[in-house]
């Protein structure tokens, strides 16, 4: 079989780049492992959302007895919940299916394997297939990474992909790693009653955020009673009479009923003989030019490049491959602002560069203004008014955008557009903010007085 275009993996950048290519009129195959929809789907982003978006009564009922309005429990079936989720994500992968067959795309189940130029076979069920093609793009994605003597088990030592598949949420959860999985899903086992530890070698939690966004989920943590244990090693874990058991390295040893190891994702690129195909690696990943390009007409995007863990980057690196190979651009790939979001409550919100970046970029200009949620009336209704926005400022230009506290991903496309547009102070009446909402607090922020980064 010959193709115009051949994608190996089905997640979101894979599946994009496959439907974008059809619809330019390309014989495009579609190889897949395991399920369409990839891990974003079937165990990572989707199903997470679905747990938080089922929960949140939990929360919201939580804060607005706080304030003695409200009173009562929200009880959740979880192995409704679970049907639920798998239902959804059958449907997804169905409608999927469908637009696939509709635009004439061949889906070849199995395990793709690069055979030289031009040249690929797939081992499914069936027996191999070899099919050639003009251009390739590799879209395989990431999966869960271990440290020696923390690789999951099975039982009471799980990675994020079967902690979503748990058939009841435990009463007591040791989270290794407090970046976005981890702290995801260590809210919704709170928000069902468990004992939450959340345990990270760095310094702080979302190390890779705004220190004082940190603070203020450390400060929530607090709140909520977690034993949040920072600047900690753990030597490893096991699963010992039915229980999860971490040892540190100082020996102390702690106990639950489940332990989540979400210490990060690595790229999928084993199995595939790549440097047959003159693809190279380093650390695991494909190592890319500025287009995007991993040998002669082929091409890698998403997590298994390495430069950014995120599916809307993988979609948005799909739709440029798609546009080069058929002769829609000639540029090199720009990204532009990158949101991304730690989603529950309270969210964290970020697109554009930290404070801290754009000090060590242009310290003589970096300027920050900031406007605190408890100021906004959406978050007072909600009675969530913890948290803040802020803009960073650099030579008088938006240059980076950060916010933390209820329901801030609200604000991720408007926040997108301004760092992209290099909003100044001329620009911030150019734009009428509805009121009341959530938006205000980044109107707020933008207009509030600037601080220069010392």
């Amino acid at each position: 079989m010959t193709y115009d275009l051949i994608v190996i993996g089905a997640g979101p950048g894979g599946f994009d780049a496959a439907v974008a290519g059809a619809e330019k009129g390309l014989k495009v195959a579609l190889v897949e492992k395991k399920l369409l929809g990839g891990t974003c789907l079937n165990w990572g982003c989707i199903p997470t959302k679905l747990w938080l978006g089922a929960t949140t009564a939990i929360d919201e009922l939580h804060n607005q007895a706080k304030m003695k309005v409200a009173s009562g429990e929200v009880s959740i079936a979880f192995p409704a919940l679970q049907a639920r989720v798998q239902k959804h994500l059958a449907g997804t992968r169905k409608a999927m299916g469908a637009q696939l067959k509709k635009l004439g795309i061949d889906l070849l189940e199995g395990i793709g394997t690069l055979k030289g130029t031009g040249e690929i076979s797939v081992a499914t069920k069936d027996g191999k297939i070899t099919a050639t093609y003009k251009d390739l793009i590799i879209a395989t994605g990431s999966q869960p990474l271990f440290f020696p003597g923390l690789e999951p088990d099975g039982e009471c030592i799980l990675d994020s992909n079967m902690f979503l598949g748990v058939e009841e949420m435990p009463s007591s959860l040791i989270v290794v790693g407090a970046g976005f999985i981890g702290i995801e899903m260590a809210q919704v086992a709170h928000r069902m009653g468990a004992k939450v530890t959340l345990i990270d070698a760095m310094d702080r939690v979302a190390p890779l955020e705004d220190p004082e966004v940190s603070k203020a989920l450390q400060s929530t943590f607090k709140r909520w009673k977690w034993d949040v244990l920072l600047e900690k090693r753990v030597a490893g874990v096991q699963t010992i009479d039915g229980k999860g058991v971490l040892t540190l390295d100082n020996r102390d040893k702690i106990e639950a009923d489940l332990i989540l190891v979400a210490v990060g994702r690595g790229p999928v690129t084993g199995g595939m003989a790549l440097a047959e195909a003159g693809v190279e690696r380093q650390f695991n990943k494909i190592e890319v030019d500025e287009n995007l390009q991993a040998a002669p007409n082929i091409y890698a995007i998403g997590d298994v490049n390495g430069i950014i863990q995120l599916a809307h980057a993988a979609s948005h690196q799909a739709h440029y491959v798609v546009s080069r190979i058929t002769g829609k651009t000639d540029l090199p790939y720009e990204s532009g602002p990158v949101p991304s979001v730690l989603y529950g409550a309270p969210e964290v919100m970020r697109v554009g560069l930290t404070e801290n970046e754009a000090f060590l970029s242009d310290y003589e200009t970096t300027e920050t203004s900031k406007a605190q949620l408890a100021a906004n009336p959406m978050a007072q209704a909600h009675a969530a008014t913890q948290g803040f926005v802020k803009v960073v400022w650099s030579n008088g230009t938006v240059v980076g955008i950060t916010a933390v506290g209820h329901d801030v991903s609200r604000l991720c496309v408007a926040a997108t557009m301004i760092v992209q547009q290099a909003w100044t102070a001329k620009d911030i009446h150019k734009t009428i903010f509805p009121h009341p909402s959530l938006d205000e607090s980044l109107l707020m922020a933008l207009k509030a007085e600037r601080k220069k980064t010392a």
